[in-house]
């Protein structure tokens, strides 16, 4: 292995590390559910044609809760999305597709609040998969106008053979049955997809397996290089590039707004070391 890739590998390394104890840190404050903010008037649903009216629905990973998403909350923030939530799905969920109904639930209430018709959604890891999931197989497309991925096993991970004795690891599985669900045609599908993965990720096995690739999904890929996968939601350029790809309106530029590195085979390329 080249000199300059050890070096990345063992930066991008230290800093999962240093992520990880912070995580550990915040995670007591994630545990209890947050509440939904109060309704927004008294008007019936408005359609939004900008992405800052838009709500934004957080979804985790495994094994994580919804402190994984402070930084990026503050991030958006600053960008005018005050409308933003969490979901926390129980740690003592066996099925992908019960937490995806579980969102499903979680979004009507938020745009029953909001008086709003869309939402926009992000999931980390396991978070985005579930929230495919809602999207493709559940009727999602109709509330949901963009999915950002950040890490998500999108053609299964064979990462810790061991982990197989958690049902929600199975279904993160190359092949899984969830997994063919989700490969199935789904015509007319109206989200767009904008997909980041880490060049760096070590969850992922292999790292392109975070890609999106559905001949009916319309998505963009885009490729972070120089960090791991707890990086992804809290890293500041990621966060950026989140924040461009909700407020296009097109997925090409959701994705190629404020790129650091050029391109990489038709991707937008975020260098973040």
């Amino acid at each position: 292995m080249e000199l300059a890739k050890v070096t990345a590998l063992l930066r991008a390394t230290t800093l999962e590390a240093a992520i990880l104890t912070g995580r550990l840190a915040l995670y007591p404050s994630g545990i209890v559910s947050e509440r939904l903010a109060p309704a927004a008037g008294d008007g019936g649903p408005v359609p939004v044609t900008g992405g800052a009216g838009r709500p934004v629905v957080l979804l985790h990973g495994f094994v994580d809760n919804r402190s994984v998403f402070l930084l990026l909350r503050r991030t958006l923030a600053r960008h005018g999305r005050d409308r933003v939530s969490s979901l926390n799905y129980s740690p003592l969920t066996c099925d992908l597709r019960t937490a995806a109904e579980a969102l499903g639930r979680r979004i009507d209430a938020v745009l029953d609040r909001a008086g709003r018709t869309e939402v926009d959604l992000v999931g980390h890891s396991l978070g985005g998969l579930i929230a495919r999931y809602y999207v493709q197989r559940l009727g999602g497309d109709a509330r949901v106008r963009t999915l950002v991925t950040l890490g998500t096993p999108h053609a299964g991970t064979a990462v810790a053979p061991l982990a197989d004795a958690h049902p929600l690891v199975r279904q993160m599985r190359p092949d899984s049955e969830v997994l063919r669900e989700l490969a199935a045609p789904a015509p007319g599908c109206r989200t767009r997809f904008v997909s980041f993965w880490s060049d760096l990720d070590q969850i992922m096995v292999p790292v392109e397996t975070a890609r999106l690739d559905h001949p009916d999904l319309l998505v963009h890929n885009v490729r972070v290089s120089g960090i791991g996968h707890l990086a992804l939601p809290v890293h500041p350029t990621v966060a950026a590039r989140i924040v461009a790809a909700l407020d296009s309106e097109g997925t090409g530029e959701a994705a190629d707004a404020g790129a650091a590195g050029g391109e990489v085979a038709g991707e937008g390329a975020a260098s973040v070391a």
